[in-house]
């Protein structure tokens, strides 16, 4: 989330996509409904299915899985044709005013963009920049009239989105959709601000990235992004979500969100690596770019480079990560030691789906020999789990960790394979005939244990153990530090070089147990000199001085003035509102970065840094003082709090407080953007598949595409092609939870009294589906694909109605995910059915939308 759970009692209008969040964030109501009792606030809710956060809205909208870019393309037509944007805004804190290379061209017709790759499947992005003067300075238009800026291709873009064109792919009943454009757009105003709030309803499709995208489009037209009541807001499913995007839990980054680094010779050395994820660092003519080794390319960014935005100081950040990992080896003459971290081949992929398709592979010498699963249950949580399961048995051997033994640590058994064969009528195995040697480690429930978890608001909050482990059970960090422990004995007295990352590798948090302390400091980062906690990542150093183990987190330990004592700000619990009624809270737990609770606040003023939005004063975060002085008793600071004011600050300034507001290289916003704009244009490099969300539909789809003639995104990941076809099975499917289990349901399922509150896997579909395939409400019914077929309870509802697309009437169903055949409460997998597709850019698994077919069993 940009802003946080509280702050939603802040916002005028709430857009809720993708989402049941009454139900599955059940905090978020009550805020929302606060914000409506003492602001009259709005609720929209869009969705294919009418729920419970349906029924708390003021609106709601239904539309059909898929189709979220076309709905919100509707929506930024009508805010350009209509000039109902935030002029001010815009133009200030957005991209809309650069001018684009002449040679970027989209094709309506073909649906591709320049620089399309048919034999790779992908874009040469050369296109997709921006004009720049001699100097290297972006050119703009501050008119916005040229016919090569943002605006003006954002508004050809889009003009094809038509309120007709979108309720004829989307299913969205004209007048309720005209009804949520003007209710939400309203939030233009000055005086007015609008949420967005979205789950995996908008990430989990082929086009999710640019479904999140397009979102933010909207709230920057608005005016909606870094202030109180605005954001784009999403909600994490799990508890520590967060916390484990934070720590890399994503193939392709380090800790952080950085990038991480693959074996190409742009990333050969850590000078070049460094340089190539620092935007402006390879500008031309500048010191940054002429850098010869680490020393200089420092002191280019300590003067300043020319767009680089705060990722200027991603040198910091990595070799102050590398001193943590690797301590006394790293050091600035053998480059940090940064050979010893691991690479990506750049021509492998490594996602979730791409895992199961390698140990698909007939070639057993290309596959994967060992799978460690945490926490995680991918039979009945992956993507065409028939498939994974069946991949599974390809393995040499698996460690599975959870409480119990999910159906992903027992695939091998009887129970596994008959249910496997049932459902994909593929030949199942004997558990003898199959060779993957399975051990299992018991798991520590959630009150059996202490640590931090960073929630949907990036609030890192301390929890202290409840009750200790039941019998052998460890906790998650107890296992990984004790493998951890295993691996470095065993490679102790190797001389090999290959080995060395592992020997070196510091690791030592306590004796026999490890010390959450030392744990939190390695990740807050210390003054190597002193051992003290480095009070927040502007002061971490690139010559070796600290040590590091995630930026964002630096900040969350400190010392104490008079005591001396090193406390952690994660297990602060003052429960008083100090942000002058916002919400902030802000000494209850820690909010990453730097304990800011709303990032991009510079938004929340006027660009000279003084005046709030007409009508909009008490949501004005930060205030420029020319008559102040900052720690070097130099004149004109940034405050978090009115001049002469002495209420505590409303929260943290999200730049550098020194700068004047005219600063040419520090006025704008949104920081960790090279050129400091919000991006209604995505430029070179910046995203996969199109600099401008474009409606594709989905990979399986009962319709043609009407808005262009590219039937699905072509940069896509296509991982095998058993294709459910629209004239076997029409029928859309979607998956969702229901409150009564969590996730895959080895939690919930494996407790009798929640098993006897949601006892069957169930179906639900329209009453006008069912009179159409005689199905009566408590029968069983098969679903089935090409990818095989499931049983469930068929739950006959009003909830679910038939959509109109392109004049013809379409029907979507939705299946729980949660269950599998282990536990009290059984029942067949939903995710048997589900595609091996995923997002051009993350790769994302597409859940939300594919197809199938349902008849009585």
């Amino acid at each position: 989330m940009t802003n946080h759970m509280i702050d939603l009692k802040n916002t005028d209008c709430a857009l809720i996509m993708g989402s049941n969040a009454a139900e599955n964030h059940p905090i978020s109501s009550k805020w929302l409904t606060k914000a409506r009792q003492e602001r009259g606030a709005k609720i929209i809710h869009v969705d294919p299915r009418y729920t419970r956060t349906s029924q708390i809205a003021d609106l709601y909208c239904p539309l059909r899985s898929g189709t979220d870019i076309a709905f919100l393309g509707g929506m930024i037509n009508y805010i350009l044709q209509n000039e109902l944007y935030h002029k001010d805004y815009v133009l200030a804190y957005t991209n809309a005013s650069f001018l684009v290379n002449d040679g970027y061209q989209f094709d309506p017709d073909t649906g591709l963009f320049s620089g399309y790759n048919e034999k790779g499947n992908n874009y040469d992005f050369a296109t997709w920049n921006f004009k720049k003067d001699p100097t290297g300075t972006i050119m703009s238009d501050p008119t916005l009239q040229d016919p090569r800026c943002v605006m003006q291709l954002l508004k050809k873009h889009y003009s094809r989105y038509d309120i007709d064109s979108v309720c004829a792919i989307t299913g969205s009943p004209k007048d309720v959709y005209m009804e949520v454009l003007k209710t939400y757009i309203a939030t233009s105003a000055p005086d007015k601000v609008g949420t967005v709030m979205y789950a995996m309803g908008i990430t989990q499709h082929t086009v999710g990235s640019q479904n999140v995208r397009s979102l933010a489009m909207v709230q920057l037209l608005l005016g909606n992004m870094g202030r109180p009541g605005g954001g784009v807001n999403a909600l994490r499913g799990e508890n520590n979500v967060q916390g484990a995007t934070d720590m890399a839990l994503l193939f392709g980054n380090i800790p952080g969100y950085l990038a991480s680094p693959t074996n190409t010779a742009a990333n050969k050395d850590l000078l070049n690596f460094i340089k190539a994820i620092t935007p402006g660092a390879k500008i031309e003519g500048t010191a940054a770019a002429a850098a010869t080794n680490l020393t200089e390319f420092s002191a280019a960014v300590d003067a300043g480079i020319k767009y680089s935005g705060w990722k200027g100081n991603s040198n910091k950040w990595i070799t102050s990560m590398l001193k943590a990992w690797w301590g006394e080896q790293a050091k600035p003459d053998n480059d940090f030691v940064y050979h010893y971290l691991p690479k990506r081949d750049s021509k492998k992929n490594y996602s979730h789906m791409a895992i199961y398709e390698n140990l698909s592979d007939p070639d057993p010498a290309k596959r994967i020999e060992g799978l460690l699963v945490m926490g995680s249950n991918p039979v009945v949580g992956g993507p065409n789990a028939n498939r994974e399961q069946r991949a599974l048995a390809n393995l040499k051997w698996m460690v599975s960790v959870d409480l119990w033994l999910n159906e992903t640590a027992e695939f091998w058994t009887h129970q596994g394979q008959e249910r496997a064969e049932k459902n994909n009528k593929f030949e199942s195995q004997e558990p003898r005939d199959i060779n993957t040697e399975v051990f299992f480690l018991p798991a520590a429930a959630v009150y059996e244990k202490e640590g931090t978890a960073a929630q949907t608001g990036r609030w890192v909050q301390y929890r202290w153990k409840g009750a200790d482990p039941v019998g052998e059970s460890k906790a998650d960090l107890d296992i990984i530090y004790e493998l951890g422990r295993k691996l470095k004995e065993e490679y102790k007295s190797s001389n090999a070089k290959k080995d060395e990352p592992i020997k070196y590798m510091t690791w030592d948090y306590g004796e026999h147990e490890p010390d959450i302390m030392k744990i939190a400091l390695e990740l807050n980062g210390k003054t190597i000199a002193t051992g003290k906690p480095v009070e927040g990542f502007a002061n971490l150093k690139a010559d070796g001085s600290t040590d590091c183990g995630n930026w964002i987190y630096c900040g969350i330990m400190t010392t104490d003035a008079k005591s001396g004592e090193i406390k952690y700000k994660a297990k602060n619990r003052d429960n008083v509102d100090n942000s002058g009624g916002l919400g902030n809270f802000n000494n209850w737990g820690w909010c990453w970065p730097v304990n800011r609770r709303i990032i991009y606040n510079r938004c929340s003023v006027q660009p000279d840094g003084v005046t709030p939005w007409p009508g909009d004063e008490k949501r004005q975060l930060v205030w420029y003082d020319a008559a102040g002085v900052d720690a070097k008793g130099a004149p004109g600071i940034w405050q978090c709090k009115p001049p002469g004011s002495t209420i505590a600050p409303l929260d943290v300034v999200d730049f550098i407080a020194t700068r004047k507001p005219d600063d040419p290289m520090w006025s704008k916003p949104f920081i960790m953007q090279g050129d400091g704009t919000g991006a209604l244009f995505a430029s070179a490099g910046a995203i996969n598949d199109a600099p401008f969300p474009e409606h594709f539909e989905p990979w399986e789809s009962p319709t043609e595409n009407k808005m262009n003639k590219k039937q699905f995104n072509p940069i896509a990941k296509i991982f095998n092609d058993n294709k459910s076809a629209p004239d076997q099975y029409p029928i859309i499917a979607t998956t969702y939870r229901v409150v009564e289990h969590w996730q895959t349901g080895a939690l919930t399922r494996n407790l009798p009294w929640l098993a006897e509150l949601m006892p069957n896997m169930f179906v639900e579909l329209s009453e006008e589906l069912a009179a159409e395939k005689e199905i009566e409400n408590g029968d069983t019914v098969k679903i089935f694909n090409s990818r095989g077929d499931i049983e469930a309870i068929a739950c006959v509802t009003k909830r679910f109605k038939p959509f109109t697309i392109h004049g013809k009437r379409v029907h979507e169903i939705g299946l729980l995910w949660q269950y599998g055949f282990k536990g009290y409460a059984k029942g067949d997998a939903a995710n048997r059915l589900t595609p091996h597709v995923g997002d051009a850019n993350t790769q994302i698994p597409e859940y939300k939308a594919w197809l199938c077919d349902i008849r009585r069993a």
